[in-house]
């Protein structure tokens, strides 16, 4: 028996009081970027932060008790007044994603370099300056939740705590007070950077910040938004979501030449117009709905999506996602993304009703993860042997025990933040070929909020052609990266 296996058949000693706590291991780096404005100065600070709980024993208080241990990454410009100097906060979605694909991909100071849809490069890939980082006119602070990344609850503590709606708006919300605290930072412009599920978790932390801290913020930028899920729930005995994909469907079809040389503008115009009116109507009819009126909606859907008619007619008119994505290019042998259906992949059986991976999130994971690795130990010098986790299963289930009984959704927490806060300002960026948030569910979304008319000119939605990272499409980081410049006060970026 070896001496290691030895070492662990001896009784343990120690305790969880016994063992010291842990504290913050932040290292703090200088760099120097030539981006679009000019040559930026700056300061990163990457590490982990410890999250702790005021503790009460017999209504006696009895500390702060560590709970979580939370990874972030900080740039701030050297020499810069905190007092007007605007900061993002960023994170991504999942739920049990980092932040890797905002920080790498979009508002970083460094990006990756992996090519784009019919033209990705081979590992390993490549790290590149960015010009275009949103450095050059704010602050940014990357957070990833706890159990993604390199962050985890505290030993001892429980992981579950924070795989959930509430656990997790209110420890992201405090390492966010944390951070602005211990920099002086509350007198600063703050605005929330969300992708995907990150979108829900910032509507929902902004209202949280109004009423727990008395923090109001200037902004968010929605990426990718998804504020109630019911617009991307598939049922049968629910009809909302299957019109709000439809103008997805016809763009991915645009994309892949079966529009011919209609022009994308015309095929959406009308996708949006059927997906507002006919459609819906007819699914509402059910079985009164007449032979002939069947085959007018059939002969549009057909033309609209792409798909045959009779398949039309097998799935009762209601196309679900993952199937279109299976069957739009079945005769071709290929599958289309999900994320992004610019993208395209094989299958082993082309009979499967649904794909069985994503081509789209298969092409993006492997140069994000590449390069945040490298970077972080690289050129950060934190290290930890910990692995990164980019994507992880481990936070599910996610609890959304709030909300049972009724559907997901964060309308009502964005709605009253703009209300309590008529200067919060709402940037959204939609891809026309983004498959797991479509860009005609966020527009339903935004209609809907329970604001006053005069607020409404507080939203701004912009469109690219693109997916859910519309990143990755350079001429779309080009004119994202503008947009969010223009957002946060910095006004047009020279060469973008």
């Amino acid at each position: 028996m070896s001496d290691a296996a030895d070492s662990h058949s001896e009784p343990r000693t120690d305790s969880l009081e016994s063992r010291p706590e842990p504290i913050d291991d932040l290292v703090t780096t200088r760099h120097t970027l030539r981006a679009a404005t000019g040559e930026l100065n700056y300061t990163a600070q990457a590490g982990r932060v410890v999250l702790r709980q005021e503790v009460h024993k017999d209504d006696v208080f009895d500390g702060h008790k560590p709970k979580a241990e939370v990874f972030f990454t900080a740039y701030t410009l050297d020499g810069a007044e905190p007092g007007t100097r605007p900061v993002t906060f960023a994170f991504n979605g999942g739920p049990g994603s980092a932040s890797l694909w905002l920080h790498m991909g979009l508002l970083g100071p460094r990006r990756v370099v992996m090519g784009d849809a019919g033209e990705l490069l081979p590992p390993p890939y490549g790290l590149a300056d960015n010009e275009q980082t949103l450095l050059n006119h704010s602050d940014l602070v990357f957070i990833d939740p706890v159990s993604t990344g390199y962050s985890r609850a505290a030993q001892g503590e429980k992981p579950k705590d924070y795989h959930g709606y509430t656990g997790d708006i209110e420890s992201v919300g405090e390492v966010i007070r944390l951070w602005a605290s211990r920099n002086n930072r509350w007198l600063s412009p703050k605005y929330l950077c969300g992708e995907s599920y990150g979108t829900l978790r910032a509507a929902a932390l902004c209202r949280h910040l109004q009423e727990r801290y008395g923090m109001n913020l200037n902004g968010l930028m929605l990426v990718s938004s998804v504020l109630d899920m019911a617009t991307l729930d598939f049922h049968q005995d629910q009809d909302v979501s299957y019109p709000l994909y439809l103008p997805t469907y016809a763009a991915i079809a645009h994309y892949h030449g079966l529009h011919g040389d209609r022009p994308l503008a015309d095929v959406l115009s009308e996708a949006e117009r059927f997906a507002s009116r006919e459609y819906p109507w007819a699914l509402a009819q059910g079985a009164r709905l007449s032979a002939e009126e069947r085959a007018g909606v059939l002969s549009t859907l057909a033309r609209l999506t792409g798909l045959d008619a009779d398949y039309l007619d097998r799935v009762d008119l209601r196309v679900e996602h993952i199937r279109f994505f299976t069957e739009l290019l079945r005769s071709r042998r290929r599958t289309v993304g999900r994320l992004d259906g610019r993208f395209l992949g094989w299958e082993a059986d082309y009979g499967r009703e649904h794909f069985s991976a994503d081509p789209s999130m298969d092409a993006i994971v492997g140069p994000y993860a590449a390069a945040i690795n490298h970077y972080v130990r690289a050129e950060l010098e934190y290290a930890n042997d910990l692995p990164y986790e980019v994507l992880t299963r481990r936070v599910q289930p996610w609890s959304y025990k709030e909300f049972e009984g009724q559907p997901v959704t964060v309308t009502d927490k964005l709605s009253a933040a703009m209300r309590a806060n008529p200067h919060l300002r709402v940037y959204v960026a939609s891809g026309y070929h983004d498959g797991a948030t479509a860009y005609f569910a966020t527009e339903h979304t935004m209609a809907h909020l329970a604001i006053p008319d005069e607020l409404r000119a507080n939203i701004e939605i912009r469109y690219f052609e693109a997916g859910h990272m519309m990143y990755v499409h350079e001429p779309s980081r080009l004119a994202l990266s503008d947009q969010l410049a223009e957002f946060v006060g910095g006004g047009r970026q020279s060469g973008s």
